[in-house]
């Protein structure tokens, strides 16, 4: 395992000096009083506006203030409310564009996580603006990424925007906040795992090759940086700081891929289609980690079952002649998508990656021929579904559906839905492909209910 200021050097350095928009990031402890002279050495502007929620400004908004006014900036603040939580949309982001659209000379700085970040990153970006990100806790990995993630009248979207011109990340203010908020970025960082899978199908069918540069800055270091999560919930600096460096590094692996493939895959669709529905447990909206954690161990749950299966023995012929034309899959849609708004934008997104018979029996021959050492990656590569499950939980965040509120039947037709949501080829699309989606989700029923649950006596 190795330690995190060995990974600063070797990993994140080299990213911030090949990355096209980050100049700085500064990760360590008491750095927030150091804000200041990073804003100075990367933008010249008289003024600064610190953006945040109520609970962000309170981790660190008054010594990011002080920072900057010693630096030099005339200060401002714009702060909203946590009572409604902000959401992540174009909506939300109104009022920060409004301010910077009426001051050219305000630099942006957004203090606080992940909501904060993705509206301060858009309103900076429309405003063509760049900002300067104080993370307060690790609980997601866009920090340094070059989208933000927002829904847009109503359907959640990666819109391509620009990563920050510096990150500054006090260790001190992360470890201090709320444990749950780790725990969701440990979760956030565990969706990599089958994120790899979906990746490792979508280069056997030709969908999309793997980039060997994103895949080495994610997937080989993800097994250290998802070691000892008991030490996540405990709030271990060692374990935060380790946690921290990941999520960094994968938005510096979508950054230069150009789009969020790296981090998301089949357990981020299961995830947006909550967060369209602005789904709320005991009270709260259900957050973005927490529903990552159980599409992640869903989707883990579909991996395993797919691994005991035998592709080759797969009737390709028969497959194609009986799969449905896009017609009949827009039907399904329209059964599947109640709100109009996202069926919609689902029906784009099927357009855009269905595909005729021809291409079709293409990518069921390169299944056949290839299944062997395709197993045999996704073997070494994917956590099971028990094992992911247990660290999760060890790490102080959610696994199974019923622990956002979520039924079994909830989940299954959410699952149903998320196949269409979304262009990116997943297994959810090698599922559809290969006529075995509903008999996974029937096998895989059982194994998404938590062995405590009202549903697993039922």
């Amino acid at each position: 395992m190795a330690d995190w200021t060995a990974q600063l050097r070797t990993l994140i350095e080299p990213c911030v000096a090949r990355s096209a928009a980050v100049e700085e990031v500064l990760i360590g402890p008491g750095v927030v009083a150091r804000v200041g002279v990073v804003a100075r050495r990367v933008a010249s502007l008289p003024r600064a506006l610190v953006m945040a929620d109520e609970a962000g400004f309170g981790a660190a908004g008054e010594p990011a203030v002080a920072a900057l006014g010693e630096a030099g900036f005339q200060v401002a603040t714009l702060v909203k409310p946590i009572d409604p939580l902000p959401v992540a949309s174009v909506e939300e982001a109104e009022p920060f564009r409004a301010a910077l659209a009426a001051d050219a000379g305000l630099l942006p700085v957004a203090v606080g996580s992940g909501v904060i970040n993705d509206l301060v990153k858009f309103a900076a970006f429309a405003t063509d603006r760049r900002y300067l990100a104080v993370a307060t806790a690790a609980s997601m990995d866009g920090y340094t990424s070059a989208g933000a993630p927002l829904a847009q009248g109503g359907f959640k979207v990666t819109i391509p925007t620009r990563a920050p011109v510096a990150m500054v990340a006090d260790l001190d203010v992360i470890a201090a906040a709320p444990a749950e908020m780790n725990g969701w970025g440990y979760a956030d960082l565990a969706g990599k795992v089958p994120a790899g899978g979906d990746w490792i199908l979508a280069d056997l069918v030709g969908a999309e090759p793997i980039d060997a540069a994103a895949w080495h800055l994610v997937q080989d270091h993800l097994g250290g940086w998802l070691d000892r999560p008991e030490g996540i919930a405990r709030g271990e600096r060692e374990a935060i700081a380790r946690l921290f460096i990941g999520l960094t590094a994968v938005g510096f692996a979508m950054e230069a891929h150009g789009t969020s493939r790296p981090a998301s895959g089949a357990d981020h669709q299961i995830a947006h289609l909550w967060e369209m529905a602005g789904h709320s447990h005991l009270g709260r909206k259900v957050a973005h980690g927490a529903a990552v954690a159980v599409g992640a161990v869903a989707t883990l749950a579909l991996f395993d079952w797919l691994l005991e299966q035998d592709p080759t023995a797969l009737d390709v012929a028969a497959i194609v002649g009986n799969a449905p034309d896009l017609a009949a899959r827009e039907a399904v849609l329209a059964r599947t998508i109640a709100d109009p708004r996202i069926a919609e934008r689902a029906c784009c997104e099927l357009r855009a990656k269905h595909v005729g018979p021809a291409v079709q029996a293409e990518r069921l021959g390169r299944i056949v021929d290839g299944w062997a050492a395709t197993r045999d990656r996704l073997r070494s590569h994917l956590v099971r579904r028990d094992a992911m499950v247990a660290m999760l939980h060890q790490a102080g965040a959610p696994a199974y559906a019923a622990e956002i509120g979520i039924t079994l039947d909830q989940l299954t037709d959410t699952m149903r839905a998320a196949a269409f949501i979304r262009r990116r080829y997943t297994i959810f699309d090698f599922l559809h492909e290969t006529g075995l989606f509903e008999a996974a989700l029937a096998a895989v029923g059982p194994r998404l209910v938590a062995s405590h649950s009202p549903e697993a006596s039922a």
